[in-house]
């Protein structure tokens, strides 16, 4: 279910770089490694570097290989342990140790500074945050939000021919739900209904999705209940 690389896409956002004398951005959100590398990150530990030129580099866990295998578009996937015997500190602290590895290369690199809402990795119930390490790494980096924001307003086809399928899909839930509510029903209820048919029937949608994980808001009364 893997997509082809979007190189408008990647190229324009090398583009940009070049415009601002950048040579590499260092993302981990996971929705800018996804837009980045075609890979959704299961914890929320994965990272990319990106170069101006050259090939980029994903690192994410071991229990990722697969996944990171199958989907990234990139060839360099750097593998780290999510649990180290000989090694307590937390799987964050083992990736920020690659991530300068791979971007001590790079004279003028870019980490997003000033994000502020960001997508879920896979599990969506546990986000993991960025840490004052993680900033401290990179003292004097510009800001790659900006530009990744600036980037991400314009969509290439391939882009929103996956924007139709997840509306396809969100539609099909919504049909779903007007078959199943009934009086009495709770706001909760609705909502697992929905929630529950764009993961479960959204998924492998078509044969083109790989995974597929909704958010809804169900409001009937003076507040959201859901």
């Amino acid at each position: 279910m893997s997509w082809p690389e979007d190189d408008a896409k990647l190229e324009r956002v090398q583009g940009m770089m070049d415009q601002r004398g950048l040579d590499a951005l260092v993302v981990r959100a996971p929705d800018n490694v996804l837009y980045l590398t075609n890979f959704w990150g299961m914890k929320g530990y994965d990272v990319c570097v990106f170069p101006r030129e050259g090939d980029p580099v994903l690192i994410c866990l071991e229990a990722s290989e697969t996944d990171a295998v199958r989907m990234a578009w990139t060839s360099d996937v750097r593998l780290v342990a999510g649990y180290e015997p000989a090694d307590p500190r937390p799987p964050l602290s083992r990736a920020l140790d690659t991530t300068k590895e791979c971007a001590a290369g790079y004279e003028t690199v870019a980490l997003e500074l000033s994000l502020g809402t960001q997508a879920a990795d896979r599990m969506v119930g546990e986000p993991t945050t960025f840490t004052a390490e993680w900033f401290s790494a990179f003292a004097g980096a510009d800001d790659a939000t900006p530009l990744l924001a600036e980037a991400r307003a314009i969509k290439t086809e391939q882009e929103i021919e996956r924007m139709r399928l997840a509306n396809d899909i969100a539609a099909a839930a919504m049909e779903h739900c007007k078959l199943v509510i009934e009086p009495d029903m709770t706001e909760a209820q609705i909502a697992a209904e929905w929630e529950g048919f764009v993961h479960g029937e959204g998924t492998g949608w078509e044969g083109r999705v790989e995974l597929a994980l909704g958010f809804s808001l169900v409001w009937s009364g003076p507040g959201i209940q859901t």
